[in-house]
């Protein structure tokens, strides 16, 4: 009888520990992002990558003719202000609206001192591309 529930318990213990492993992986190549990086050509448009802890990446292109702006918005999460890099999509329907808010950096989570020079440097290229 001590002998069966010591088997058991070693196939319980067994279970545990893979579908943990399995988890972790998971997690590792799904969900933690390692890097985010953006890239600005004021003639082709934005392009945003992520990097995962498992080396995979995601990319992400934005038309510049489809940018209206980059902004700095501000959202008040778990009773404190926090910062983050948006780009403003232009509405084709209407010229003066905004169809869609792009938050950059969302893993990240940089400092507002960052976020300030990503930000004028995109408003450098942003203006750059008016002229």
């Amino acid at each position: 009888m001590s002998a069966w529930f010591s088997l058991q318990n070693s196939m319980v213990l067994s279970a545990a520990i893979f579908i943990t492993l399995i988890g972790l992986i998971v997690y590792l190549h799904f969900v933690k992002i390692d890097q985010e990086s953006l890239l600005v050509i004021g003639s082709l448009g934005i392009q945003m990558t992520s990097s995962y802890a498992s080396g995979k990446e995601n990319t992400t292109f934005i038309e510049m003719s489809q940018v209206k702006d980059v902004v700095i918005n501000e959202a008040i999460y778990m009773q404190k202000v926090i910062y983050y890099l948006c780009i403003l999509l232009q509405d084709p329907r209407e010229p003066h609206g905004v169809s869609e808010v792009v938050p950059l950096f969302q893993s990240s989570k940089p400092r507002l001192d960052c976020l300030v020079e990503v930000y004028r440097s995109c408003q450098e290229i942003l203006e750059q591309r008016k002229t």
